[in-house]
């Protein structure tokens, strides 16, 4: 504190002119570099080699007041007042330890911490526009990855903590949201209602969740209300969003040569383009550019409105939101409302209560163009019908490919609603120090419909309307004890809980054809002239639990916090034992606060923890231990008749999958916490795997679900934090993270060999990659009779691994995984004044996938493809491609690199002054622009390296034709290559706006 801070001043008295000071550390050393800033200007200076400083305070400045800071210090505000000479002393802030973090039912310093916590940083969850929080922590923590599968506008990435633990069971972390388990997703959340996010991640701080920690936590924090007047704030951005092209199919010219390339290669003469229909646009050189025909304008806009206050007694936080996507293709859009209520009450001094209410309404409605089916149409192909209508089929007589735009004439709609409330009280009996009481009870609601609709437009002569209803109930309710208590040095905090969940799912089915016309859709759907399809299913899943914790500290030195929870779960067999032990340990050293390192500058925090303990997997169905029966349709007498026939064998000893992990870590602050970090290393091992068992097909059956095999992650992360500059008006901070994990299964359990049908090697990662090793083009001249008989110039060369002078299956082999070996992520922030700018930097390294986009048969020539890709030929003596006569018999996926490197968003930022803000009688003010997926560095030849892809239905190759007359008989939309989505580029202009 500064000398004679506390003196009371007035606008009278305050002083003009240069004032003087010093402004000191902990221990009365000078402080070089601290920051001065006149509080509400930027006017500003900072110390130099000794800790002093000179400021003038300007003529006429009401109540000055100084703000002093220092990176590893708390910052102070010093009245001005009649002073000219100031001694100030700041007290050192071990932020990253003090700062009170959420763990699984309760809140704990992070000195405190055991166990693997990782706190997203606040920017990230800030000026970042995206339609789920998950794509904001893309490559933000290490450890956690997040895959966009797919960019369609509100669609749900996928996250995986620390690894792949199961082969059949879930793998998604368990989301739980202001303390309660939340039955959404993170698509239902508004980003702007977020606190804070912390991720849970070893054993130690995921096992107090039982059979649902396995694959680790997310805890979400909505805002709450503080005490206050009311706060009105308004936070909104809206901005384009553009395709990035990385695949660009064949002009008219370029798609004409190929044909007659193909056809040269085929030893066949036909005309300059594959079918007739195409010949009047060909020769009159008319073409259609059908990416460009299928994109539109992409935007995104998201309007955030709240307002939060309360009394010491009560207190309240109010939002409503307005999102909005619309895609950059033609039908693609996404909406989201959601209204979100939280409220405190203090009603006695022993009793607090308190509600969350959220409801949230989505829907992404409308016919979808095709990208899949505009990549391979001829762009000699016509769009339209003479009378404005689109062609069925673009380039007759081909019927193999439909109209790229004919997805736009369906009738969609796809919603669903979320209701959420919960309501909690706490009692803190008077007569027991340190005792209290919660009681947590939830309940959510989530009503969904699909309908569709396909007309004659759409090719469908008969009409075909479905419509899915659907419905999920759920509720928890948690008694929880606690217990906190000081003894001197010793410090207890124990924890106990008793719970109930019960969660229950409807859905019907409806599906008829046979209508009329095509006004009426899906809403009549009994009007279809074929009686409709209809079916039923409902489930209902319960968990009983019990959990106790006790967290101990001896002087903020020695941590020690012990952990064992038991769950019972309806979903298994009656001869199994439904109820489970989750037990977990976890030590901790704070080395800093030891007497030897007391009395030195350099190391501000030295932490050592370690983890073990055990969770569980209950991912499966709550029917799959039963033997059940399907539905068969069959003629009997001349009638149609049902019957049931054996549809899966049950298992009643069916049990959890059970993980067991270790954790080993060090947390550091060095030179005063300018550099600051945690490096882990874990080793999990799970077992008991759900996954199904070959039996003899005598049984009736050929597999059965059971415990079997087991898998391991083991993996290292490091996350770092640096204040590289720091200067009254510029400041410079570095955030990085990197993680790598190696998964391996260690055993099947139904057998010793590998089982390559289901791509499962033992000793190697899931996701495996095996197959043939491409070592080249066989070139004209080449004799290839002794190692690939039959093979001629343009086809693709294998390594012939077993030496037998022949390629077979046998030459296949485990080529890497889809897992990559590392990834990580850089945040560079820089502040000057009152702008900052963030530069986030992402990449994934060591990932193997097949990749379809260089595996495109085009069904007997006829179908265009990208120039990307290209083709051998005579001439060029590609060594990578092969020739468009090459019919890929083997059925090679072209295993290929798909490292990447992105700048994955760039955000400026300008804060107002704040005698700015005071002039214009408003709390807060602030604009940016930011733009998101901006540059990719990446040898993937494909839309992106990060996305999943499939061919038609996913099973394999869209063909293998021999000749023109073997291929395919349809290619209807949604069918060929599909890369979901392609990446867009965004670019936003946003306002923070608070009211006094």
């Amino acid at each position: 504190m500064g000398a004679n801070s506390t003196l009371p001043v007035t606008e009278a008295l305050a002083v003009e002119g240069p004032i003087t000071g010093t402004v000191l550390d902990e221990k009365g050393n000078g402080m070089p570099g601290a920051t001065v800033v006149l509080k509400g200007s930027t006017l500003g200076t900072s110390t130099d080699a000794n800790g002093r400083f000179t400021l003038d305070i300007p003529a006429g400045t009401a109540s000055p007041t100084l703000v002093v800071s220092s990176i590893g210090y708390v910052k102070q505000e010093i009245a001005v007042g009649t002073q000219t000479t100031f001694s100030i002393k700041l007290a050192q802030n071990t932020q990253d330890l003090n700062e009170v973090v959420v763990v699984g039912y309760g809140t704990q310093k992070r000195s405190d911490v055991t166990g693997s916590v990782a706190s997203v940083p606040q920017d990230r969850l800030e000026r970042i526009p995206v339609s789920n929080v998950a794509q904001a922590l893309q490559g933000a923590v290490a450890g956690v990855n997040i895959t966009a599968a797919s960019s369609v506008p509100g669609s749900q990435p996928s996250i995986q903590v620390r690894g792949v633990r199961s082969i059949t069971a879930g793998t998604n972390p368990y989301l739980v949201v202001d303390g309660v388990p939340f039955p959404g997703n993170l698509n239902d959340i508004n980003p702007n209602d977020i606190a804070s996010i912390d991720i849970l991640k070893d054993a130690s701080s995921t096992a107090i969740y039982g059979t649902r920690g396995s694959n680790g936590v997310i805890l979400v924090t909505t805002k709450r209300g503080k005490t206050g007047k009311p706060q009105i704030r308004y936070n909104g951005y809206a901005g384009p969003e553009y395709m990035v092209y990385n695949l660009h199919p064949l002009d008219g010219p370029a798609f004409s040569t190929k044909w007659q390339e193909f056809t040269r290669q085929r030893g066949i003469n036909l005309t300059p383009v594959p079918n007739t229909g195409e010949l009047d646009n060909y020769n009159n050189g008319r073409t259609t550019d059908w990416m460009d025909l299928i994109k539109q304008q992409g935007s995104i806009q998201d309007h955030n409105a709240s307002m939060s206050g309360g009394t010491e007694n009560v207190k309240y936080f109010v939002s409503g939101d307005y999102f909005k996507q619309k895609g950059i293709i033609k039908g693609y859009q996404f909406q989201r409302i959601s209204l979100r209520s939280n409220i405190d009450a203090t009603l006695t001094n022993w009793l607090r209560v308190g509600t969350s209410t959220f409801y949230s309404t989505s829907n992404d409605d409308g016919g979808r163009a095709d990208l899949s089916l505009a990549q391979v149409l001829s762009p000699y192909g016509s769009v339209y019908n003479p009378d404005g209508t689109y062609t069925i089929y673009p380039q007759p007589p081909e019927q193999l490919v439909k109209n790229a735009m004919l997805g736009l004439t369906t009738q969609r709609q796809d919603r669903v609603n979320q209701l959420t409330g919960t309501g909690y009280a706490e009692v803190e009996p008077t007569f027991v120090e340190g005792l209290k009481y919660r009681v947590n009870a939830t309940y959510s609601y989530r009503p969904g419909r699909f309908a569709n609709y396909n007309g004659r437009q759409f090719g469908d002569l008969r009409g075909t309307a479905q419509l899915i209803n659907d419905e999920r109930q759920n509720y928890t309710v948690e008694n929880l004890l606690f217990y906190n208590r000081s003894f001197g040095k010793h410090h207890f905090d124990l924890t106990a809980l008793y719970s109930a969940q019960e969660n229950r799912y409807f859905t019907t089915t409806e599906t008829a054809t046979g209508f009329i016309n095509d006004q009426i859709g899906f809403n009549s759907i009994g009007s279809g002239s074929n009686t409709p399809t209809i079916s039923s299913y409902s489930e209902r899943r319960t968990l009983v639990s019990q959990m106790g914790r006790l967290n101990y500290n001896y002087d903020s030195r020695y941590l020690f916090t012990v952990t064992a929870r038991r769950d019972g779960s309806s979903v298994f067999g009656i001869d199994a034992d439904k109820y489970a032990v989750f037990p977990s340990v976890a030590l901790g050293w704070n080395i800093a606060n030891e007497a030897f390192l007391k009395d030195q500058d350099r190391v501000s925090v030295l932490k050592l923890r370690f983890s073990y303990g055990t969770t569980g997997n209950e991912g499966i169905n709550p029917y799959q231990t039963i033997t059940g029966d399907a539905l068969l349709q069959y003629a009997y007498g001349g009638v149609a008749a049902t019957g049931l026939r054996a549809d899966r064998i049950g298992n009643t000893r069916l049990k959890w999958e059970q993980t067991t992990s270790a954790n080993y870590a060090v947390d550091f602050g060095f030179l005063k916490n300018r550099v600051t970090g945690t490096v882990e290393y874990y080793d999990a091992k799970t077992k008991d795997l759900l996954l199904n068992r070959q039996i003899p097909i005598i049984s009736g059956y050929s597999t059965i679900l059971d415990n079997v095999g087991s898998v391991r992650n083991r993996g290292l992360e490091l996350s770092l934090t640096t204040a590289n500059v720091q200067n009254s008006n510029f400041t410079w901070e570095t955030t990085l993270n990197a993680s790598g994990n190696r998964n391996r299964l260690l055993s099947l359990g139904y057998t010793n060999a590998d089982d390559i049908g289901n791509r499962l090697f033992i000793g190697r990662s899931l996701g495996a990659v095996y197959d043939y090793v491409k070592t080249g083009v066989w070139q004209q001249g080449e004799d290839p009779s002794t190692q690939d008989p039959g093979s001629k110039p343009g086809d693709l060369k294998f390594a012939d691994l077993n030496g037998d002078g022949k390629i077979t299956t046998l030459d296949r082999k485990y080529l890497g995984t889809n897992y990559a070996k590392w990834q990580g992520g850089i945040t560079n922030t820089f502040t000057y004044k009152g702008l900052s700018l963030r530069v986030f930097i992402q990449t994934v390294q060591g990932a193997l996938k097949n990749n379809p986009n260089l595996n495109f048969l085009d069904l007997g020539g006829r179908l265009n493809s990208p120039r990307e890709v290209g083709y051998w030929t005579a001439d060029n003596k590609s060594q990578d491609r092969p020739s468009l006569s090459y019919i890929n018999p083997r059925g090679y996926a072209f295993p290929s690199n798909s490292s990447f490197t992105r700048l994955k968003d760039v955000t400026l930022n300008y804060t107002f002054p704040a005698a700015l803000i005071d002039k214009l009688k408003l709390g807060s003010l602030s604009v940016y622009v930011s733009g998101r997926n901006l540059y990719t560095w990446t040898k993937w030849v494909g839309w992106d390296p990060e996305q999943t892809y499939t061919i038609g239905n996913g099973t394999g190759n869209i063909d293998n034709p021999t000749s023109l007359l073997n291929a395919p008989t349809s290619f209807s939309p949604g069918s060929g290559v599909n890369p979901n989505f392609p990446t867009v580029r965004t670019f936003v202009f946003g306002l923070n706006l608070g009211l006094r």
